[in-house]
């Protein structure tokens, strides 16, 4: 009997005493819990993705510091494997250290390296050659790091042969919808092909715009699922493995099994059900660590009392706690009063604090300014996006003035077809729903709306027609085809890769398809200059579709 920790721990780039800090005290958690090896994620020294940190010399000198500083200080542990940036003669690597005794007694280095989507490991790694096996009490124990498991071959492959009982696979794995059950999947395939148990450690936390799910697991030598951490949350997984002894004696510390064993009773947590629980559990992950990891306290947003900006505070309030959320409601001469009393009535039922700051005569100060300049033209766009910045304004406003950080409140569907005002409602640090098209929006409202009493969205905010109030009974339906059609075309031409004549021939309206297309191919230059947001789809945009801004190659 082997027991194994999963110490799935939130990490933070570049934090590398912390991170090592953090290990340690895991470390002797689990060695006090009668652990033979402790599993950390992928990179966890440095925090994952750390990206062009690794370029630098003193960052690279840093970690191998940090690294040895973690060995230091679990002499008396179990042993240790974890994540960290090493380099050779080859190149600088991905790496996994084995630590134990107070130093690192064996190194592997990443033999699959991703390139595609938000990975571009080719960019700083080289790939690494051999196979790594340790023996860990009585077991064969063999070494791997995240995308290795996603092919066939090596290292995987060497350890079937070689009959490794159990296969380590520390992770950094960002999340998007539906990514757990494709990761169960391919753990599954690699136990079988092997015959060992796969021990699959993964990180959870938020960085940038990627969120790391955690779902750490345990898969038996016949696929079976057998253990799993929670998604979303920190999380030491104890567990007993059944290993057969190693049938040769494969070098590493041959450490003996702990005296204190007793039994472990790891908590199988319920997963997300890989719906709206799932993806608002990342959002809110997403956020919460946006803003605390770069130093901030308080947020604030514009909340218009339509459905985004509502979903936005509700994340926010969630994610951060309502004494530290704080909401403009900045009426136009074209808003509704049923929108001013929608976001109030959010906000009460929310318990954060609302401002109204009307800018009527704003607005109207700046058309006087504009007169002579605009003088000859209708009143169109130029006039509508003017208030949109007046908003901006006002909210950087308050961000300077107090140190909170602006949150954009718009959503895919918006990003996609640029229906959203540079230097108005793209203002912000962050985009929480960024990633979020429309329609889901409302399953995500709808879902929340469940969980509590009274429900903080109210039934009006979900069935009047959406509308930027920029101009008398404008809506969305003016400019963009109604969204349950507009969602679908985006879902095909941008995650999917469809032409517009295959999207056309799939059922969809030619008329919405040539006019979303259009919108989507012209308005990259707006998204450049938007701030960031939560990945939650296999292609968000940013560095999932890398599209030139001029581009004059068009198919409709």
């Amino acid at each position: 009997m082997v027991r194994i920790a999963l110490g799935q721990i939130n990490a933070t780039v570049g934090d590398l005493d912390g991170n090592a800090e953090k290990m340690a005290t895991w470390a002797a958690r689990a060695t006090d819990e009668g652990a033979d090896l402790v599993c950390f994620p992928e990179l966890a020294i440095t925090g994952y993705p750390p990206e062009d940190l690794v370029l630098r010399r003193d960052f690279l000198d840093d970690n191998l510091v940090a690294l040895a500083r973690l060995a230091a200080a679990t002499r008396v542990c179990a042993p240790i494997l974890t994540g960290f940036v090493d380099r050779s003669t080859r190149g600088i690597h991905n790496a996994a250290a084995v630590l134990h005794g107070g130093g690192l007694i064996k190194r592997y280095h990443k033999i699959q390296l991703p390139n595609t989507g938000v990975f571009d490991e080719r960019r700083y790694f080289a790939p690494g050659a051999d196979a790594c096996t340790i023996r860990i009490a009585s077991a064969a124990v063999g070494v791997s790091i995240c995308e290795d498991a996603w092919h066939p071959g090596p290292p995987f492959e060497t350890y079937g042969r070689m009959g490794a009982g159990v296969v380590a696979n520390i992770n950094g794995s960002p999340y998007h919808m539906r990514k757990s059950a494709e990761r169960l999947e391919i753990i599954r395939a690699r136990a079988r092909e092997t015959g060992a148990w796969v021990v699959y450690v993964n990180s959870v936390g938020g960085q940038d715009e990627l969120v790391f799910d955690g779902g750490s697991m345990v898969v038996a030598p016949d696929g079976e699922l057998v253990y799993h951490a929670p998604m979303f949350e920190e999380d030491l997984l104890v567990v007993d493995l059944d290993v057969p002894a190693a049938a040769q004696d494969f070098p590493g510390s041959g450490t003996p099994a702990t005296s204190k064993r007793g039994v472990a009773d790891p908590q199988r947590s319920p997963w997300p059900d890989h719906g709206p629980a799932e993806i608002y559990g990342a959002l809110v992950l997403g956020l919460r660590d946006y803003v605390r990891k770069n130093g901030f306290h308080d947020v604030a947003l514009g909340l218009s009392g339509g459905i985004d900006s509502s979903l936005v505070a509700v994340l926010a309030a969630d994610a951060l706690g309502p004494e530290n959320v704080r909401a403009l409601a900045m009426p136009s001469p074209y808003s509704s009063a049923g929108s001013v009393d929608d976001a109030v009535e959010v906000a009460s039922r929310l318990g954060i604090r609302l401002d109204e700051i009307r800018i009527d005569d704003v607005f109207k100060s700046y058309l006087g300014a504009l007169d002579d300049v605009f003088a000859g033209t209708d009143q169109g766009l130029a006039e509508e996006n003017l208030q949109a910045r007046v908003r901006g304004n006002l909210l950087m406003a308050i961000s300077n003035k107090f140190g909170c950080m602006v949150l954009a409140t718009g959503n895919k569907s918006e990003m996609a077809c640029g229906y959203s005002t540079l230097y108005g409602d793209l203002a912000g640090g962050f985009a929480p729903i960024k990633d979020v098209p429309k329609t889901l929006v409302y399953e995500l409202c709808e879902w929340r709306n469940q969980r509590s009493d009274p429900p903080p969205i109210p039934e009006r905010v979900m069935t009047k027609p959406p509308s930027a109030e920029l101009r008398p009974d404008q809506k969305d339906t003016d400019s963009l085809p109604p969204y349950d059609d507009l969602d679908a075309i985006i879902e095909a031409y941008v995650e999917d890769g469809l032409s517009p004549d295959d999207i056309i021939l799939a059922g969809a309206n030619p008329e919405y398809v040539e006019r979303a297309v259009r919108l989507i191919d012209t308005a990259e230059y707006k998204r450049r200059q938007s701030p960031p947001g939560v990945k939650i789809t296999p292609k968000a945009f940013g560095k999932d579709r890398r599209m030139p801004i001029t581009d004059r190659y068009r198919k409709t």
